[in-house]
């Protein structure tokens, strides 16, 4: 505890809670009134206007997320989930853990390596999606068919999205390792035309996709399965079969990064809340963890955050915050993309908040910054204000 109220005392004196704007700030109107945070290569603040205030973060929030997952788990860490067959039943039980990056070339590795076991004749697929509340709503989501405002769940293909062709009123699958399945097929009557939308509000219909294109990717290995889904509890003995994604958790968060993902962020939250309370997940068991381990370990008061993806706008940080985190965030900085030259950050964007924070990379030093806009602002224009901020 001692080494904490010492970084968390550092940390006040390098950025004082009272910035001190910077004349260049004049130049760029969308800085009015704006939180602005650079720090110089010796870990000073270069220039500061409103650093210590709150705003809404939007999706610089996956910043916290990523490092939270990070640096519990670690980089290489993979997340498994395990199989079960009851040979009474002939039912094949799935216990869901949660993992974001099930798709369907990670689920076609899992139905080969259950015919390699030996499965021959299943009577259905039975789902354990107890890791998860039923019908969770993501505080801040939509309930449009976009992809982004896809629900989170215990088990779920393809980011809880169907990508689907419209061909004379027919529905075909737009991606050549997906089959077409029953739900998908009736779903997929929702789209105009060639799309990707999500499988809607209801968990128990991603989950029932899952099951789907697991027993399509069975059949395709000679296994029979009927068409029997049921939800209930995995049996209590050693699994069949223990898949390992074949992605890292590095490998996960890197394209939550550059694509913005909101699925796979609240997956991980999800998932981090209910590893520490042993229970299932949920957002307000999420909130905690979060807070909680934010303050405990980076010393931070006066914030919220309600998920992990910035959807909410009741979620409130600062750019102090975010570049102490950023300075935290050191081990991983690669995982970033580059938004311009010069600059690797993570943006957000709500309506009416405009955010980037990340690195200034001048001559191999990673310099951390945050702007964070009440207004809205192009990615372009957000990109332009850093590279020219960071010329001073």
């Amino acid at each position: 505890m001692a080494w904490r109220l010492i970084h968390f005392f550092f940390l006040l004196l390098v950025y004082p809670a009272v910035g001190i704007a910077n004349d260049d700030l004049s130049h760029f109107p969308e800085l009015r009134g704006a939180g602005v945070l650079f720090v110089d290569a010796q870990g000073k603040e270069a220039i500061s206007s409103q650093a210590g205030e709150s705003f809404i973060p939007a999706s610089t929030t996956k910043l916290v997320t990523a490092w939270l997952a990070l640096n519990h788990w670690g980089e290489s860490h993979r997340f498994q989930t395990h199989f079960y067959f009851d040979p009474t039943s002939k039912m094949l039980w799935i216990k869901a853990s949660g993992d974001p990056f099930l798709v369907s070339e990670e689920i076609l590795l899992i139905a080969t390596a259950l015919a390699n076991l030996g499965i021959t004749d299943l009577a259905g697929i039975g789902l354990d999606t107890t890791a998860f509340q039923s019908a969770l709503q993501v505080p801040g989501g939509g309930r449009s068919d976009n992809p982004y405002d896809a629900i989170p769940a215990a088990l779920a293909a393809n980011f809880n999205t169907i990508a689907v062709n419209k061909i004379k009123g027919r529905v075909i699958s737009a991606e050549a390792q997906t089959p077409i399945t029953p739900f998908s097929s009736v779903h997929g009557q929702t789209a105009s035309n060639s799309a990707r939308i999500n499988t809607g509000s209801n968990t128990r219909d991603a989950e029932r996709y899952f099951a789907e294109l697991l027993t399509a990717f069975l059949r395709q290995q000679g296994v029979l399965v009927r068409n029997q889904v049921r939800w209930g509890t995995a049996p209590q003995q050693t699994p069949l079969y223990s898949h390992s994604n074949s992605k890292t958790l590095g490998e996960m968060v890197r394209p939550m990064m550059q694509y913005s993902t909101n699925f796979i962020a609240n997956q991980l939250v999800l998932m981090l809340s209910a590893e520490h309370t042993q229970r299932p997940a949920n957002f307000a068991d999420v909130q905690a963890y979060m807070e909680t381990t934010l303050a405990t370990q980076l010393g931070w008061q006066h914030f919220t955050l309600k998920e992990g993806a910035g959807l909410s706008r009741d979620n409130r940080l600062s750019p102090q915050q975010l570049v102490t985190l950023l300075e935290a965030f050191r081990p991983w900085q690669h995982l970033l993309p580059e938004v311009t030259d010069g600059i690797v950050a993570k943006s957000g964007t709500l309506n009416k908040v405009s955010t980037l924070a990340g690195y200034v990379v001048k001559q191999q030093q990673w310099q951390p910054f945050a702007l964070m806009m009440g207004r809205s602002v192009a990615h372009h224009r957000r990109n332009k204000i850093a590279r020219e901020l960071a010329r001073h």
